[in-house]
């Protein structure tokens, strides 16, 4: 494995004077699947786009749910999925995935080694942008209650509490706690911000029933206190959509979501100029934050020709070179390519750089945890059982699944 934090660190002072030429590829079908947000549009669009090809894409905020059955077939659906370190493991699991080494000699000669996900020697992803969740914020809120830019999930709960005393918002803290894989993620950021481990040292034996499980379901549950009642149902889109609207003023969001409410539209020029980020929180005391950081690639599927194949890989690097770059995608993200620029909108994602955020575990099994997680920290969160019957519904469900997929016996 390659994708270590130094990495990261290094994908953000590149400079280059590389140019690339038009996309031109000699037939072949591309179908990428992929999230929604602006970074991965760009990507999609530009690939798609390639003269010679017969390119689509799905993206959807829904696309782990499908991704997976769209590489199955033969030929499969789909010739790529746009996917990030923890979404990469499933398609390796179910083998829908083909090694790149081969496409990568011959057309990738220009794709820098950092961006060459490898594992146990394979390149089985090429990376193209950083994210992590941070802090997003209202400057002129927290300067109307008379407080600091939050730095422990603490002073956000305080600043909260202020806005709302002060009849300014009702429900001012925002946050991606859909049920399923959203709430899942806030789980494991707050939980290795506690300083939790996931699994018993050397073991895919899980280990989240103990003090750091219970403060970790304690701390999301005092922020929902602060949120919008329907907040099971907020993904990243729909609490964007709540920021826009003036409803919040503290949230933690994606770094690759921020653009989207910087923008001209869905908002005012008084929200706009207000909004500001910051890096990632920590809590409970501790210095670590209670954030992961990300990296999102593309794959190749295994069941497809070798035309659709090199199609596809020639497209998608054309489409996360610097031919991508100008003063529009500048700021969709932290790209980990040649050209790239920082803008201040991604100033949250450097910030969790440099903080030394834990990358998101890239483990064959984090996936079944992960989902576990997603399906039962919103029966503690609602008050329908305690954090202790949680934690053990928690262990007993991944454990089973370990299980059945062979990585307990």
């Amino acid at each position: 494995m390659i994708f270590k934090k130094a990495l990261l660190a290094g994908a953000v002072m590149m400079a280059s004077t590389l140019t690339y030429a038009e996309c031109k590829v000699d037939g072949g079908r591309v179908s990428i699947v992929g999230n929604e947000f602006p970074a991965i549009h760009t990507v999609a669009n530009v690939a798609v786009a390639c003269e010679g090809i017969d390119g689509k894409s799905n993206l959807t905020a829904d696309h782990q749910k499908i991704n997976v059955a769209g590489m199955q077939g033969n030929p499969a659906e789909y010739t790529s999925a746009i996917i990030a370190n923890s979404s990469i493991v499933a398609l390796m699991n179910e083998d829908v995935i083909r090694p790149l080494n081969d496409l990568v000699e011959k057309y990738g000669q220009d794709i820098p080694k950092k961006q060459l996900i490898t594992i146990d020697g394979d390149v089985m992803a090429v990376a193209f942008m950083a994210n992590a969740q941070h802090l997003v914020y209202r400057a002129d809120v927290l300067e109307q209650i008379g407080v600091e830019v939050p730095k422990t999930y603490e002073d956000l709960l305080a600043a909260a509490k202020l806005i709302r005393e002060k009849g300014i918002m009702d429900n001012p803290v925002g946050g991606a706690y859909k049920a399923g894989w959203n709430l899942g993620e806030e789980f494991v950021n707050m939980y290795l911000g506690f300083g939790g481990q996931f699994y018993k040292a050397g073991s895919a034996e899980v280990s989240v029933n103990n003090e750091q499980g219970v403060a970790t379901l304690e701390m999301l549950k005092s922020l929902t206190e602060y949120m919008n009642p329907d907040y099971l149902t907020h993904d990243s889109n729909a609490t964007n959509a709540e920021w826009e609207a003036g409803n919040v003023a503290l949230m933690n969001m994606w770094g690759s979501r921020v653009g989207s409410i910087l923008d001209d539209e869905g908002s005012t020029p008084e929200i706009v100029a207000a909004t500001k980020v910051a890096g990632p929180m920590a809590v409970g005391g501790g210095s670590q934050p209670a954030s992961t950081l990300w990296w999102d690639g593309w794959t190749v599927a295994k069941n497809i020709s070798d035309e659709d194949a090199a199609a596809t890989f020639q497209a998608l690097a054309h489409a996360t070179s610097a031919a991508i770059l100008n003063d529009e995608t500048m700021g969709q993200a932290v790209w980990m390519i040649d050209g790239y620029k920082p803008a201040a909108v991604n100033e949250g994602v450097f910030a969790a750089i440099d903080a030394k955020t834990t990358p998101y575990p890239m483990l064959p099994y984090q996936g079944l945890l992960h989902t576990v997680l997603g399906d039962n920290v919103a029966d503690f969160l609602q008050g329908k059982e305690s954090a202790e019957q949680t934690l053990k519904d928690i262990e007993a469900a991944y454990t089973a699944a370990a299980k059945e997929k062979g990585f307990l016996k």
